[in-house]
């Protein structure tokens, strides 16, 4: 079983707010409704001491994901803003469920590198995707929740591991410039490539710095 730690600090979630505000306005809405669903769905792992209750949890949320196409959403906030701001823009509630596939493959035992791709594609790659990424920042997506998972694992050798997958994905991605409209992504994959350095600080004026360097030249 997976064992996590706490929820970001104020400093980190500083960061994170500066990476989004990349984002233009318009498109704003659909990245906080797709990153309160990953929390949401993160939230049920975290949660979770036995693999069979956790997926039954994420079975919840996979139905309720998929009835948003044929029905409104309940009155649960992360549904009204999936259906408000990511169905919108012709989205579908199906698409939307394979998030749980990324998020139940960390139920595995053991974790191996088949459920760490798993995890991967179906998380991080899928929220950029659908986020607006190409296929380059798409394989950042996928670093970022590889990163993400690494810094969170108790698990030593296994969240060395996922660190050199999401290194690999990393590698592949910041080939290029980013265009303008998907510098939020890639700041949010500068931080989480960050995080995997050692004696990472969230906060510190470098990482600002380099937040703002991809700001405004994309690299």
């Amino acid at each position: 079983m997976v064992t996590t730690s706490l929820p970001v600090d104020d400093a980190a979630a500083a960061e994170r707010a500066l990476a989004l505000s990349y984002a233009r306005a318009g498109d704003r809405p659909v990245l906080a409704a797709l990153l309160a669903l990953d929390a949401a769905l993160g939230q049920v792992v975290r949660t979770t001491r036995e693999p069979l209750l956790g997926q039954m949890r994420l079975a919840w949320w996979r139905d309720a994901l998929g009835r948003l196409d044929t029905a409104p959403a309940p009155a649960e906030p992360v549904l009204r803003s999936l259906q408000d701001n990511v169905l919108a823009r012709g989205v579908t509630g199906a698409g939307l469920s394979a998030f749980v596939d990324g998020w139940e493959a960390l139920l595995a035992d053991p974790l191996d590198a088949v459920a760490l791709d798993l995890h991967a594609r179906e998380r991080g790659g899928r929220l950029f995707a659908l986020a607006g990424a190409d296929e380059c920042a798409t394989r950042a997506g996928e670093g970022w929740a590889l990163a993400d998972l690494a810094t969170h694992l108790s698990d030593r050798s296994i969240a060395a591991r996922a660190a050199t997958m999401a290194r690999e994905r990393f590698a592949v991605a910041f080939t290029k410039p980013w265009p303008p409209h998907l510098r939020a992504l890639g700041a949010l994959a500068l931080l989480a490539r960050a995080d995997l350095e050692p004696n990472a600080r969230p906060g510190a004026p470098g990482r600002v710095a380099r937040l703002l360097w991809h700001r405004l030249t994309g690299r």
